[in-house]
This record gives C-alpha cells, sequence and structure tokens, in this order.
C-alpha cells in the first residue's frame, strides 16, 4: 500500500481501546473502583495481557532489567531515532479505569492503526509500559521509568511499599527482577516519547475540547508522614489558654498555607497547595480528650522549582509562627520528596499539532498539573510529550470518566503525524 496519507481505520482504533480497557481492567484488587500496586503480581498480569495483544500484532517484544515491557514495530530506518508511546498500568488504591491504562492502550492502538493500513514507519514505533509510576505505593517518583533511564538514587531501592512495608529492591526480587541489574543499567540513548493521559482537572471538559497538547508538567514537593506533637489533655478541664492542641495547630496551619497559596497565585505564580491524610484517629483519641496528636501529608505542586522553594519556606515560616503562639506544639515534617518540573519538547508539540490538523483539529496547549511518565524523559533528555484526553469525575477515584471516542480521535491525531513523518 502507498506511504501517503492515509485515513485512520477509525473502526479498528475505537474497537481495540474498547477491548483491551475491558481486558485491562479486568486485572484488579476486589472493591471499588481499580487497584493494581506498584510492583505487584496485578500490575504483571496486566503487563502481560499488553505483551500478548503485542505479539498478535507482530511486535518484537522485551522487558529491561526493571522490568519495563518494550513492543516494536520496526521502521524503514533503524538508525532513526526511534518513537516510544505508552504510559503505566499500576493504579493507586481503589483508582480509575484510564489513569495509565488509556495512554499503553492509546498507544497500541496506534500501532494497530498502522498494521491495518500496512504502513511502514519512518522509525521504529515503540510501545512502552512502565512500571511504578504511582508514587503512593513507593515514595519514589516515577521508580519504574527512572529506574530504565538509569536515574534511580541509592536509597530509592530502600523505600517501603505503603501496604507491605517491605523496599522496593525486595518487591523487585518478588516480581522476577534483579536489583542490581537494575544499579547497573546503563542511560539509553535519548529517543523521542509520547504519553496520552487522562487530564486529572476540568479544563477539556468545561471546554468541551476532545484531547490537548502538553507542553509541561508540574513538579512536586512533598512531606508524606508529618506530625503535630502537643499535649493530651482533658477536654473539660483545660482552659484554653493552657491547651497545646494538635488538631488546632494543624488547623492554622492549613488555613496560613491556603492564605500563603492565595498569594503566590495573586503574584502570577503556579500553584497547588493540598493537604490530606488528616488524622486524629489514634486510639489514644477520645470524646473527652484534648488532641495531642495529629498526623497529615502536603503535597506542593508548581512549574517552577524557585515557586516550591518560596512555598516550602513560607510553610517553615507559618510552622514557626504557630510554634511560637502556642506553647507545647512541635511540628515534624519528616522526609521530603520531591519531582522536578518538566518542559516538554516544542518539536514534538508540533509533531501531534502537524496530524491534529489533517483531521481538522486545533488541539490548545496545557499545563499537566500532575506528574507522568513523560517528565521524566523529559529529565533524562528525550524530546518527551504528552496528549491528554478530556475527563470528568476527578481523578484516582472510581468515578474517573474517559469517551473512549476522546482517546481515538486523539490516537488517529499520532497516527497521522506518523503517516505524515513517514511519508515525508
Amino acid at each position: 500500500m502507498s506511504e501517503t496519507l492515509t485515513a485512520p481505520p477509525r473502526a479498528l482504533i475505537a474497537g481495540t481501546i474498547s477491548r483491551v480497557l475491558t481486558r485491562v481492567n479486568a486485572i484488579t484488587e476486589d472493591g471499588p473502583g481499580w487497584t493494581r500496586p506498584s510492583y505487584s503480581a496485578l500490575e504483571s498480569a496486566a503487563h502481560v495481557v499488553i505483551e500478548e495483544e503485542a505479539k498478535a500484532l507482530g511486535c518484537e517484544v522485551r522487558r529491561d532489567v526493571a522490568g519495563n515491557l518494550f513492543a516494536t514495530l520496526p521502521g524503514r530506518d533503524p538508525s532513526a531515532k526511534p518513537l516510544y508511546i505508552g504510559s503505566h498500568l499500576d493504579t493507586v488504591s481503589q483508582g480509575g479505569a484510564y489513569d495509565g491504562q488509556a495512554g499503553v492502550i492509546g498507544a497500541l492502538a496506534v500501532i494497530a492503526a498502522l498494521r491495518d493500513q500496512g504502513i511502514t514507519p519512518a522509525s521504529d514505533i515503540v510501545l512502552i509500559v512502565t512500571r511504578a509510576e504511582e508514587s503512593v505505593w513507593f515514595p519514589v517518583s516515577y521508580a519504574g521509568s527512572r529506574a530504565g533511564l538509569g536515574r534511580l538514587n541509592p536509597e530509592d531501592f530502600d523505600a517501603k511499599r505503603s501496604d507491605t512495608g517491605l523496599s522496593l529492591a525486595e518487591h523487585l526480587k518478588m516480581e522476577g527482577f534483579d536489583p542490581d541489574a537494575v544499579r547497573d543499567i546503563v542511560p539509553p540513548a535519548p529517543a523521542r516519547f509520547l504519553e496520552f493521559h487522562i487530564e486529572q482537572g476540568p479544563v477539556l471538559d468545561d471546554a468541551g475540547e476532545a484531547y490537548a497538547v502538553v507542553d509541561a508538567v508540574r513538579g512536586g514537593l512533598r512531606y508524606r508522614n508529618a506530625q503535630v506533637h502537643g499535649t493530651w489533655a482533658h477536654s473539660g478541664g483545660a482552659p484554653r489558654v493552657s491547651r497545646a492542641d494538635a488538631v488546632v495547630a494543624m488547623a492554622d496551619l492549613i488555613l496560613a498555607m491556603d492564605a500563603v497559596w492565595a498569594r503566590l497565585l495573586d503574584a502570577g505564580h503556579d500553584l497547588t497547595v493540598t493537604f490530606g491524610k488528616l488524622d486524629a484517629a489514634s486510639p489514644q483519641h477520645a470524646m473527652a480528650k484534648v488532641p495531642g496528636h495529629a498526623e497529615f501529608c502536603l503535597d506542593l505542586r508548581s512549574d517552577e522549582v524557585a515557586v516550591l522553594e518560596e512555598a516550602d519556606a513560607a510553610l517553615q515560616a507559618e510552622i514557626a509562627r504557630i510554634e511560637a503562639a502556642r506553647p507545647g506544639i512541635r511540628f515534624e515534617l519528616g522526609e521530603q520528596s520531591r519531582s522536578a518540573p518538566a518542559r516538554l519538547s516544542p518539536l514534538m508539540a508540533d509533531f501531534v499539532a502537524g496530524g491534529a490538523a489533517a483531521q481538522g483539529d486545533s488541539p490548545r496547549r496545557m499545563l499537566s498539573g500532575g506528574g507522568h511518565d513523560a517528565a521524566a524523559f523529559g529529565a533524562a533528555g528525550w524530546d518527551s510529550v504528552m496528549v491528554f484526553i478530556r475527563n470528568w469525575n476527578g481523578s484516582h477515584c472510581p468515578e474517573e470518566a474517559m469517551d473512549e471516542a476522546d482517546l481515538a480521535r486523539a490516537v488517529a491525531a499520532v497516527y497521522l503525524a506518523i503517516v505524515q513523518e513517514s511519508a515525508g
């Protein structure tokens, strides 16, 4: 078949998306939503589904020593810079049906469309399924992709999984991988990376737009296990002036940081401030007690490192103020973890936009509030880009929503971009 601007096989794309999403999402723990922990047997089983589907399309399949899956559709020029397309299949606990898996299956649908139309791309197209993207399990950002890129830190291997208490190294072994081999990975030559992903906010849904091109990813600064120490007292006997109430101190900090957030937004900076895991329900707490202890986590995000630093400095200042104003109160933030903001590739954004234009679309360019594997590849020097798919009902929750037709339209745009490049 001539490798001209061939129309996308839209029915095949839609059918692939629907069928393989159903297969992957059948693999989950019991309970609401979908749960496939990072470096678990369930995550591994989901990888096997994609391996089977890729082999059926005639792809060459391999895994690296960290367990990341690669399925290659060979291109005309083996020396040309390959295009990797993919995402992850682990989920948060009781997460949604599309975060990660939509990106993997979108990549598979691109390859299926090229195969169906008999198109040999200019360069290799490599479907990639990363491990352990969701850092709720291990306090390590993009653990699988960074492992494959040779960019894990030595201490990352000791990070404990939140549900088992076992280390990343131990879970690697449990899934059949060698952590020592991962430590010795030689970083691969930078290539191109494209990730389909649902938007994790309401922008596209509010605008009535099916998909968008992402040109930047926020970084994060997190305190996962923060504590407030106060003094236990009798709720009826302790006067206000003498109390060291941990819950009141925690509330004071939350409201103070909300004001910091507003101030930095008013100054034109990008920032989000999120407190979570608010816990004053240990066995020591009771109706008749002034709380002497509380726990929380804090997630700061921005597209600028300087803003994260400014917000963190404000956090330290507010803690000092509260401790001075409330004798007996002491905050303990615990270990800090970070992920760097990432500016994605303008060339790759133009690549996607060219395919979109071929089907009459003009997707907006926007920022991603959540972190994604695309940021890890970008930080490693790859030409990296994301394609957001419209989502409603939030993300990281069972109610997560996506119209499969929106993903199919974005897949068609990338298919057309590859066809254009191949015809060039």
